[in-house]
C-alpha cells in the first residue's frame, strides 16, 4: 500500500494517491494532471478511480482531464449531479482497489454532495479517511458556500455537518489518520491547524467542532460565527468543476504565446485584456506598466487573483519573470482563469527598450514614513484582514482589507496623499496596483509592512490575542 499526499501550499490543497497491487486512485485531483499519471507509471500501477470529495470552490479539479487521459471512472458521492459521466455512488458502497478497500460516507454539510472516503486496509481495518472539506484539521468546512444549489439557510447545512460527523465519522476509531483537502490558509475554513495529518483520536481532543459535550445549537452557532464573505470566484469554480471546462492543454498552448512589446500592447488595447505582473513587488514599484496590476507569484497568486480580479473570465496578459511563464499560466487555470492571451516577451526590460511608457509606485521604508508622519499627519490605511488589524495596528489607522477592496472603492481618500501597508509588503503593493489602475495617485506604500512598522517608531495599540477576538 503506497499513500501520497500531495500538497499545494499556495492553494493550502491537499490531493492523495493511493496505490495497491497495481491499480491507484487519486483523490481531489488539481488541474495539471501529469504528475499523477507519472507518479502511477512510476509503481506500474493503473488509475482506477478519480474520487472527488465535493464540487470543489476554491480551485479547478483534474478529474475530467485525468479521466480522459487514463480511462479512469469519476466518482462523487450520493447527490451529486454532474454534467459528465461519473459514477454517483451510494452511501456504504465499498469500491475494492488491489488488495484495499474505499468505503463511501456520505457526510453532507459543507455540500450537500460531500463525502469522506474511509480507507481499509488488505485485512478489512479502518486506515484513514480523505474528508475533503468535511473535516479539517482543527476545524471544519463552511456550511455557506452551497446555500442557494441545495435551497437550505448555512444553520441548515451547520446542522447537516454536525449530524455528518457525529454519526460517520466521530464513532470511528481514534488512529484512523484523517488526511483533509484543505490546511492554514484556505477560505474553505475559519481556524485550521498548519499541519496537514492528523489522527482523528487527537482532532476530537483540539477540534472546537468535535467536543463530545457539543450541542447541535452550540455547534451551528460556533462554525457560522465570524464568517466572512467567500471570495468571488468560487461560483465560477464550482460551475466548472460541476459543467466541465477546456482542456489544460489547450489553456497553456494560448497562455504561453510570447508577444513583443508592440503585439503585447496591440493585445492589451484590443481585447481589454488586464496587465497582471507577477514578478516581485520590489522590482514592480520600480517600474511596471501603466494601469497594470501587480499580483506576485510567490505568495498566496492563485487565491488573490481570483479574490480581486473575481471575473474568471477575463481576459489577461502577463509579465513574468523569465522562464516562468508556464507555471503562471498552470496557476491561473487551477483556479479557473483560462483566458490568458499570452506574455510579454522580454519582460519589462523589453518594454523599457522599445520606448514604451513606465509607471512606479512610490515605496519608501518605515522608517522614513515614520519620520514623514511626524512632520505632517497623513492617513494611514491598513489592509491586512479585520482579525489582523483588530490583534494590532498603527493608531487611527483606517482598516480596508484587500479582500473587500472592489466594493470599498470609495472609503480610500481621494483628496489627499494616504500611506498604506499590509503585513509584510505583498498586499500592499496589490492594493496600491489596483487603486492605480483605477485613478488613485495619491498614494505611498510603506515597504516591510506592520513588521517593519513595529519597529520603526510608530504608535500602535494594545496587543490582543486573535484567539480571543469574534
Amino acid at each position: 500500500m503506497n499513500i501520497d499526499q500531495i500538497y499545494t501550499g499556495c492553494l493550502a490543497h491537499g490531493a492523495y494517491y493511493i496505490e495497491s497491487n497495481g491499480e491507484a486512485v487519486i483523490i481531489d485531483p488539481l488541474r495539471e494532471v501529469q504528475p499523477y499519471i507519472d507518479r502511477a507509471e512510476q509503481d506500474g500501477a493503473k488509475i482506477k478511480y478519480i474520487l472527488e470529495t465535493h464540487f470543489h470552490a476554491d480551485f479547478v479539479s483534474g478529474h475530467l482531464t485525468l479521466a480522459e487521459k487514463t480511462g479512469a471512472t469519476i466518482v462523487y458521492g450520493p447527490t451529486a449531479k454532474p454534467s459528465f459521466d461519473a459514477h454517483v455512488a451510494e452511501d456504504g458502497e465499498i469500491l475494492k482497489v488491489g488488495d484495499l478497500s474505499i468505503k463511501v460516507l456520505h457526510t453532507p454539510g459543507h455540500t450537500m454532495e460531500s463525502t469522506t472516503y474511509l480507507l481499509k486496509d488488505a485485512n478489512g481495518k479502518d486506515h484513514s479517511i480523505y474528508s475533503g472539506d468535511t473535516l479539517f484539521l482543527g476545524d471544519v468546512g463552511r456550511p455557506d458556500l452551497a446555500q442557494k444549489a441545495a435551497n437550505l439557510t448555512q444553520e441548515e447545512l451547520a446542522g447537516l455537518l454536525f449530524d455528518s460527523l457525529r454519526e460517520k465519522i466521530m464513532p470511528l476509531a481514534d488512529e484512523v489518520i484523517v488526511y483533509p483537502g484543505h490546511g492554514a490558509g484556505s477560505a474553505c475554513g475559519k481556524n485550521m491547524m498548519k499541519e496537514t495529518v492528523d489522527t482523528l483520536g487527537n482532532q476530537k481532543k483540539v477540534n472546537y467542532a468535535l467536543r463530545a459535550d457539543m450541542t447541535r445549537e452550540e455547534f451551528i452557532k460556533e462554525v457560522t460565527d465570524g464568517l466572512l464573505p467567500p471570495p468571488a470566484y468560487f461560483p465560477a469554480n464550482v460551475k466548472m468543476n460541476k459543467e466541465g471546462y477546456s482542456s489544460i492543454d489547450e489553456v497553456l498552448h494560448m497562455g504561453t504565446r510570447a508577444l513583443s512589446p508592440a503585439e503585447f500592447e496591440v493585445a492589451a488595447e484590443e481585447s481589454e485584456a488586464i496587465v497582471l505582473d507577477v514578478r516581485h513587488q520590489n522590482d514592480f514599484v520600480q517600474g511596471h506598466i501603466p494601469s497594470s496590476i501587480f499580483i506576485g507569484i510567490d505568495d498566496n497568486f492563485a487565491p488573490w487573483v481570483g479574490s480581486v480580479i473575481a471575473d474568471v473570465n477575463q481576459k489577461l496578459l502577463l509579465v513574468c519573470p523569465e522562464g516562468r511563464e508556464e507555471e503562471t499560466v498552470t496557476r491561473l487555470a487551477r483556479v479557473g482563469f483560462d483566458k490568458v492571451l499570452g506574455y510579454l516577451k522580454g519582460g519589462i526590460e523589453a518594454w523599457k527598450a522599445a520606448g514604451k511608457e513606465i509607471d512606479q509606485i512610490e515605496s519608501i521604508p518605515a522608517t522614513e514614513a515614520h519620520h514623514r508622519l511626524e512632520q505632517e499627519k497623513l492617513p494611514v490605511v491598513d489592509v491586512r484582514k479585520y482579525s489582523e488589524y483588530e490583534a494590532e495596528h498603527v493608531e487611527n489607522a483606517l482598516n480596508i482589507p484587500l479582500d473587500f477592496i472592489n466594493s470599498k472603492m470609495a472609503e480610500f481618500p481621494k483628496d489627499e496623499t494616504f500611506y498604506v501597508h499590509c503585513a509584510g509588503g505583498y498586499r500592499s503593493v496589490i492594493a496600491s496596483s489596483i487603486l492605480k489602475s483605477r485613478g488613485y495617485h495619491n498614494i505611498i506604500d510603506i515597504k516591510g509592512g506592520f513588521h517593519a512598522i513595529k519597529n520603526a517608531g510608530f504608535i500602535v495599540t494594545d496587543y490582543v490575542c486573535p484567539s480571543t477576538l469574534k
